[in-house]
């Protein structure tokens, strides 16, 4: 009786144990997840910045145009003012260049004005406005008693508008005449004077070719 040491089993090799045992089967790759995982996570931070300096770079845009409409609102509210102040100095000039006789008076209700432009008349809510080439006369009328001051403007078309202006005290009527008295003589042209002035030239018209008929008889 044959007595064996040890195991002469031999350890099974074959596809059941070993699929790499089988030809064109190739042992299973090691993994290369680490490399570019490490990678992707390397680059993860520099997403981060990317997207965190895309918000500050659109905040910085957005300060710059809101300053730019400011500073362009700025300037347009600047030549505003300067036009207005140049339109001012302009009516101040035009005021300054007028220094002819002005005539006001005004009460609670009425009000007249004259100068170098016209007539202009208001009360309360209504008023008109007279060129002097639209006006044929002017007409005041100072009443015996009370304090209304009468002053009427006549067309040449024969319309008439009267106002009264009612004075703090009778004293005012001279002084109203005064200065209305000069603001015509300044600015209204009457139409009885140039008609006087025609009529005086063709007087010494004929009488200047009279004495020549004269001369030559």
């Amino acid at each position: 009786m044959e007595q064996r040491i040890g195991s002469s089993s031999q350890p099974l090799e074959g596809a059941g144990f070993d699929p790499a045992f089988v030809p064109g089967l190739t042992a299973p790759a090691v993994s290369s997840d680490a490399p570019e995982d490490t990678k992707s996570r390397d680059a993860e931070p520099e997403d981060a910045t990317a997207e965190a300096a895309e918000p500050e770079k659109s905040s910085a845009e957005k300060a710059d145009v809101e300053k730019a409409d400011v500073e362009k609102a700025e300037a347009g509210e600047a030549e505003a003012e300067q036009a207005v102040a140049e339109d001012d100095d302009a009516e101040e000039a035009d005021d300054d260049e007028s220094d002819g006789p002005v005539f006001e008076a005004s009460d609670r209700r009425a009000e007249i004005v004259a100068d170098e432009k016209g007539v202009r008349l208001r009360l309360d809510d209504q008023s008109c406005e007279f060129r002097w080439d639209e006006i044929g006369a002017v007409e005041t009328e100072t009443p015996r008693f009370g304090k209304r001051f009468t002053i009427t403007v006549h067309t040449p078309d024969r319309r008439w508008y009267p106002i009264e202006i009612e004075a703090a005290a009778r004293s005012r009527f001279a002084e109203w005449e005064t200065q209305l008295d000069a603001v015509l003589d300044a600015y209204f042209e009457d139409g009885d004077e140039d008609a006087d002035d025609e009529s005086a030239e063709v007087d010494e018209a004929a009488l200047a070719e009279a004495e020549a008929e004269v001369r030559k008889d």
